[in-house]
């Protein structure tokens, strides 16, 4: 069963500032209306939110499986100014805070918005998702050198590094007796980065964007998830990192779990999802032994 912890009253305004302008909370119907829970908080920041479908009904469903999301939440993902300074420096230009941030706002003036490098299309298909990226760095005058170092970085998934208690957290979730899924939306296969990890036999099934065609916020690719994991939404959890996308599974009925992007490996966070399903927390045994 999904548990919440109390917190002071600070975190709790805050929760209630980003419930009022969630795009899932406000204007909800009646049906779809969801609760909002901050999970953990720390120094007086919430470091989760637990989005909750409203019923009427019985206490909710125990949890049979958990879908996690890849990038920002079981692995670091680098931050806009971390690819720009990583791509530089792989085209041997300068790299410093001025280069980087001229370079990310030539990229963002033409990305234009709504930001053309987070179309709801552009992960579709590892063509697709060059494409867009191609056709913005043009639009920016970057030259084909520096195009293909950012494209590089970002197809790169050695600066994708598991978080400390990745693993840990997913052999709790195994001796829970809970499946476990990956959505993501990735224009290339990541199973050989969890083969890499020796996780890969952790993972029940995984729902790439450019394998099916879709990619969140569509929430076909939640219950694409759903019907492979043999589950029915409100006994799977969602875990990622992205209210405007891994968000969107409370609209098919799933609990969610939001933690804040992890841009750090040593960050340790995923206890949230142990604790929220009852697991026991191994990281947590391993530092005190």
């Amino acid at each position: 069963m999904l548990e919440y912890l109390e917190i002071d009253p600070d975190v709790e305004s805050l929760c209630g500032r980003f419930a009022a302008t969630h795009p899932y909370q406000a204007g909800a119907s009646a049906k779809n209306r969801h609760h909002l829970h901050s999970s953990f908080a720390v120094n007086a920041r919430p470091i989760a939110f637990t989005l909750m479908p409203t019923t009427n009904g019985p206490s909710p469903c125990p949890i049979r499986a958990v879908v996690f999301d890849w990038r920002g939440t079981l692995v670091s993902e680098l931050t806009p100014d971390g690819w720009a300074r990583e791509a530089l420096r792989r085209a041997d230009r300068e790299h410093d805070d001025h280069a980087v941030a001229a370079l990310l706002q030539d990229i963002r003036k033409a990305a234009g918005q709504p930001n053309r490098l987070q179309s709801p299309r552009g992960n579709i298909s590892a063509d697709r998702h060059r494409e867009t990226y191609y056709t913005v760095f043009a639009d920016a005058g970057l030259d084909d050198e520096l195009a293909d170092a950012l494209f590089a970085v970002d197809s790169d998934p050695t600066y994708n590094v598991f978080a400390v208690d990745a693993a840990a957290t997913l052999t709790s979730v195994i001796e829970k007796g809970c499946k476990i899924g990956v959505i993501s939306n990735i224009h290339f296969d990541i199973r050989p980065v969890f083969a890499r990890a020796q996780l890969l036999d952790s993972i029940d099934t995984f729902v790439l964007s450019n394998e099916h065609g879709i990619q969140k916020p569509d929430p076909a690719i939640f219950r694409l998830a759903l019907d492979l994991l043999g589950t029915r939404a409100e006994e799977t959890l969602m875990v990622g990192d992205r209210p405007s996308r891994d968000g969107v599974a409370i609209d098919v009925g799933m609990p969610t779990l939001l933690v804040p992007a992890l841009t750090d490996p040593q960050q340790r966070r995923l206890h949230i999802v142990t604790n929220a399903i009852g697991a026991p927390n191994r990281m947590s045994d391993s530092m005190g032994a």
